[in-house]
């Protein structure tokens, strides 16, 4: 929730330090690697058109766009694993062709993905050396040597990482952090990130972007690929935005705003990216009152009225989604009452939940809301496929007409409802998921960071869709960690904080500043208003 904040804050104080450290290196003549007029077709699919990019030394440089833009296809001819059917890169001004990823590496590009792949059974020295160990006499592995080499290039990145840990028991920063170790060891020259940050916490992107930030000081050129704006100002010295397979414009970060950004990169203005429409609230929908769980949250009590959109807002770790998993019935509530238009929900019973009227889109679309195997038919039908079966069998026309309509309404885009749902875009599987759930005709709709991993013209289509359903009187309960998305949509702001609700905002008070008086503990506004 507060990672903008945090990061911005820590970049301040950061660069101030760094100036006083050290200089970052001189101009080169020539960008570290340029990409010039390249183009790439799959079949009648054009997925670049005259893209180009330049990188040099000791730089940041953010790499912007929708899904579908063209980032992913012009890193991947970057790493080496697509030939471009034109254009071409050069490396400090000379040409060059890599035929394979073994070439762009060896030409000091590295790339980390967004979930690292490491080899879980190996320690970390081990993930970081694979393939290429020191080794002493008699040529077996030195192990000693390896592991303090691994040292030297955390003490390096300014982290504290244990060389013998299993690689099996890292997080997803740690693993990134290793990804980073590794790159120095090759002695790479271009880091390519791409979306670092969207499964991190706030403390750890700050740990991320200041291993970043001193490699990039060493003279490493960096790519950050990210649909987070306020991490890409809080970072980057450069960013170039890309639309439709094709460059729009690079700038120095200082010369444009976000809201640029936002425009270049959808070709529209988004001035309305969090609709609000006035609505006098109904009748409460949603009644909790005294609800616990060991360890998680304890003695939550809020209301969420018809035509209401109320935000669960706090730090990481603070209880929220604990609190709607509970409300939900995924997980037993250890006391306390969960009321739907004045009936009381039975624990632990999902079912329960959906036939009073309760929709739930989780926060982790892949594992928890979608079957990635299955079609985006089956998908799109899941919570509905008995009122669509006749004596206990499924109509294939009812289930198509029903998949078609709901995601024809959300605009999902797709090859074929037959096609995999694992293959959409994480903007397209979001929408399936809507889809799912909104079959349904909820009365209360929670929506546990719908927008987390999609591109900003989608979640301007997430946003509206929200606003839509409060105007027609569904009762929205939102988790969300984008700070602006929450001060934007919601009427109201619950704040958590160590799984205690320790206030309520105001949409005319709801504010940066107030938000983290509350969730830091500086302030404790007292009883939740109901």
């Amino acid at each position: 929730m507060h990672r903008y904040i945090e990061t911005i804050h820590y970049f301040d104080r950061r660069s101030r330090q760094l100036a006083v450290e050290s200089d970052p290196p001189p101009p080169q003549p020539h960008p570290v690697i340029a990409l010039t007029g390249v183009a790439k077709s799959f079949g009648a699919v054009r997925a670049l058109v005259d893209a180009g990019l330049e990188l040099h030394s000791g730089e940041a440089h953010a790499l912007v766009g929708e899904n579908g833009a063209g980032k992913s296809t012009l890193i991947k001819i970057l790493a080496g694993l697509y030939r471009p059917d034109a254009g071409h890169i050069e490396m400090d001004g000379e040409a060059v062709a890599f035929t394979g990823a073994a070439d762009a590496l060896a030409a000091g590009i590295a790339v980390i993905y967004q979930e690292p792949a490491l080899f879980g059974d190996l320690t970390v020295a081990e993930n970081l050396f694979v393939g290429r160990q020191p080794r002493g006499r008699l040529g077996r592995i030195d192990r000693a040597e390896m592991r303090r080499r691994a040292a030297a290039l955390f003490e390096r990145l300014g982290v504290a990482l244990d060389p013998d840990r299993p690689a099996k028991g890292l997080s997803i920063a740690d693993q990134q952090l290793v990804e980073i170790a590794k790159a120095i060891s090759l002695q790479a020259r271009v880091l390519v990130m791409d979306e670092p940050t969207a499964a991190l916490s706030g403390r750890e992107v700050e740990r991320l972007f200041g291993a970043v930030d001193a490699l990039r000081r060493k003279g490493t050129a960096i790519l950050f690929i990210s649909h987070r704006l306020e991490e890409v100002h809080a970072l980057c010295q450069r960013v170039t935005v890309m639309r439709d397979g094709r460059r729009v414009s690079t700038d120095p970060i200082e010369a444009v705003t976000t809201d640029e950004l936002v425009r270049r990169m959808v070709g529209r203005d988004l001035s309305a990216m969090y609709p609000h429409r006035e609505t006098e609230p109904g009748d409460v929908v949603l009644r909790v009152e005294g609800l616990s769980r060991t360890g998680l949250c304890r003695d939550i009590d809020f209301t969420v009225r018809a035509g209401e959109i109320v935000a669960l807002a706090g730090l990481v770790g603070a209880g929220r989604t604990e609190t709607v998993q509970a409300v939900f019935g995924i997980e037993a509530r250890d006391a306390g009452r969960v009321s739907i238009d004045g009936r009381e929900l039975r624990s632990g019973d999902p079912r329960a939940a959906m036939r009073a009227g309760v929709a739930l889109v989780p926060e982790d679309r892949r594992q928890q809301g979608l079957l990635l195997d299955l079609s985006i038919l089956r998908n799109a039908t899941l919570t509905r496929r008995h009122r669509l079966s006749r004596l206990g069998f499924l109509t294939g026309g009812a289930e198509r007409r029903e998949a078609a309509e709901w995601t024809g309404r959300l605009h999902a885009k797709y090859g074929r409802l037959t096609d995999p749902v694992g293959t959409l875009s994480g903007g397209n599987q979001q929408k399936v998921v809507l889809a799912k759930w909104l079959a349904t005709g909820p009365k209360l709709l929670i929506v546990d960071e719908p927008t987390r991993g999609i591109d900003i013209g989608t979640k301007a289509e997430v946003h509206r869709l929200l606003s839509d359903l409060a105007a027609d009187g569904v009762a929205v309960l939102m988790v969300s960690s984008e700070l602006p998305e929450v001060l934007g949509m919601a009427d109201r702001v619950l704040v958590m904080r160590e799984g205690r609700l320790v206030g309520e905002l105001a949409r005319p008070a709801a504010t940066e500043e107030a938000f983290m008086r509350l969730a830091s503990g500086q302030e404790h506004i007292g009883e939740v208003r109901s």
